[in-house]
């Protein structure tokens, strides 16, 4: 017991490690988080690489809309506000107009659709009735943060996992939306974040030259979405959906009052002359204002609506005519619809970068001979410095241990590896040394160590000018894991984690380790 009590922090350092040399090669951490469809691995450890070391696509882009600040709503409900502006603007509709009130009384008004500019979007308050303080180009952070949210789920549920979704701040105007996919074409990650993911089934009924069409379900009426398959007895495909409870009467009740559960309402659905026996009873799925597929009301649905029996298990299938297009319902489904577009337009300012694989690979072989030439470097400083190999050696097994266990929390929380984070990892490794040797240094450099008292004594006087050191590195880094910085982020978090990992585990331990080897020579 006095073994392990003297030495908890050596044995704390082997614990840690073999843990982290588990978690980095590994097969069965390799099977358990699963080779994620996007992301690159490295084959013979479990780490992946992010676009930088992998090849890949990354768009940097602002996002649509304009916003006017401090509307004055006067008691106004936020839809029939949505209302008013969209009708005063062409081409927008009320899913292109967002409200937020700010107080009970005041708060902002942005339009989302292509086109608008500020001045005609305070013309549309005037008209409307509302007074505003000011309008701008560019959304509110509410609705930044929700695009960047859902973009990421779209991504990820694209099977383009290892993608990554920010916000980086501009010298003028509002912060750009930056997408970043390793392993993806252009082509296949413009068309995700282009696509905005309305979905709608609109009940289209034709009677003679009259036509009315009725939104009748949205994604936000939607509690869970199945698997994409195909539709049985025809070349189209469906998604299965499950209505939430507290909407399915008010659905059963638009079917009825619309005549899609009468006899001329059942199969009935004639898109193409709209002269069905009574007219045409059309439910049309629609994807960013897009028909997508148009079916006829089914014999069996409809008796469970007439009956109200469909209510106690409001299950449905959505029809698409295509598989990519079902494939886009069931995303837009599960991850809702983004509040507004990347601005993709000839006049935007964006730009759409792709890195060849191969150009990646090069990359990564750099990034490891730097590393290695790194480590060899501060070993030859180290062996000059103190002339002795049982200092020296101890030292340097010591840092690598420190980037292995570093390298086992990367792998662990799948952060996939970019330039930044290799940055950080050279940067450990020289902080690492530093603080090792300003270990020895106040241990080695002011005479003999007698006992174990004037050791632990030193040491501590170490330790705290390292504490301090560590702690001044964490709030200089730490302002980068929060703001608008791109790359940095990635070089902030690796940085601090290492600092971190240095403090509590790989500098006690070679404490220990230094104090076992002062003390048996003053032995001997």
């Amino acid at each position: 017991m006095g073994v392990v009590r003297d030495n908890w922090r050596i044995f704390l350092l082997i614990i840690v490690l073999v843990g982290s040399l588990f978690a980095l090669f590994s097969p069965t951490m390799a099977q358990e988080g699963g080779d994620a469809p996007g992301l690159a691995s490295s084959g013979a450890t479990n780490l992946q690489y992010g676009l930088q070391l992998s090849g890949g696509t990354r768009i940097r882009a602002p996002l649509v809309g304009v916003t006017a600040e401090g509307v004055q709503f006067d008691g106004t409900q936020a839809p029939q506000v949505e209302q008013d502006v969209a009708s005063q603007l062409e081409n927008v509709t009320v899913a292109d107009v967002i409200v937020r009130q700010r107080t009970q009384t005041a708060g902002t008004v942005e339009v989302t659709a292509d086109g608008v500019t500020p001045e005609e979007l305070g013309g549309a308050l005037d008209t409307a009735g509302y007074t505003y303080e000011t309008t701008r180009d560019g959304v509110t952070e509410q609705t930044r943060s929700q695009t960047v949210d859902i973009l990421s789920n779209k991504i990820n549920e694209a099977g383009l996992s290892g993608g990554t979704v920010s916000t980086v701040a501009t010298q003028s105007g509002p912060p750009y939306v930056v997408v970043e996919v390793p392993n993806a074409r252009p082509d296949e990650v413009r068309d995700i974040v282009s696509s905005r993911g309305v979905v709608q089934i609109i009940a289209e009924v034709r009677e003679g030259n009259t036509t009315t069409n009725t939104t009748v379900l949205t994604s936000d009426n939607i509690d869970s979405v199945g698997a994409v398959g195909p539709r049985q007895n025809t070349d189209s495909w469906e998604v299965p959906v499950t209505v939430s409870g507290g909407y399915a009467d008010d659905f059963e009740q638009q079917m009825q009052e619309l005549g899609f559960t009468s006899g001329a309402g059942v199969g009935n659905c004639d898109r193409k002359t709209g002269q069905g026996l009574s007219g045409s009873y059309c439910l049309l799925t629609v994807l960013d204002g897009e028909i997508v597929q148009s079916n006829g009301m089914g014999r069996n649905l409809a008796s469970s609506l007439e009956n109200e029996e469909w209510s106690l298990s409001p299950t449905f299938t959505i029809g698409a005519s295509e598989q990519p297009e079902a494939q886009e319902v069931k995303i837009s489904l599960d991850v809702g619809s983004l509040p507004t577009n990347l601005d993709l337009s000839r006049d935007a300012e964006y730009d759409i970068s792709y890195l060849q694989p191969s150009l990646a690979e090069r990359f990564k072989s750099l990034a490891l001979v730097t590393g290695l030439l790194t480590w060899l470097a501060v070993s030859g400083v180290v062996f000059l410095r103190y002339r002795s190999l049982a200092v020296a050696v101890p030292m340097l097994l010591t840092a690598m241990a420190e980037v292995f266990i570093l390298l086992g929390f990367v792998s662990v929380t799948g952060l996939a590896l970019n330039l930044s984070h290799i940055a950080g990892l050279i940067a450990v490794i020289g902080t690492g040394v530093d603080d090792l040797i300003i270990i020895g240094d106040e241990i080695l450099q002011e005479g003999e160590v007698a006992t174990g008292r004037v050791f632990q004594n030193r040491f501590r006087k170490a330790f705290w000018v390292i504490g301090a050191a560590a702690a001044t590195t964490i709030i200089a880094m730490s302002p980068l894991t929060f703001l608008s910085v791109g790359d940095l982020f990635g070089f902030a978090v690796v940085t601090i984690v290492g600092v971190l990992i240095g403090v509590i585990v790989t500098r006690p331990a070679y404490g220990d380790i230094l104090r076992h080897l002062v003390l048996s020579e003053q032995n001997n």
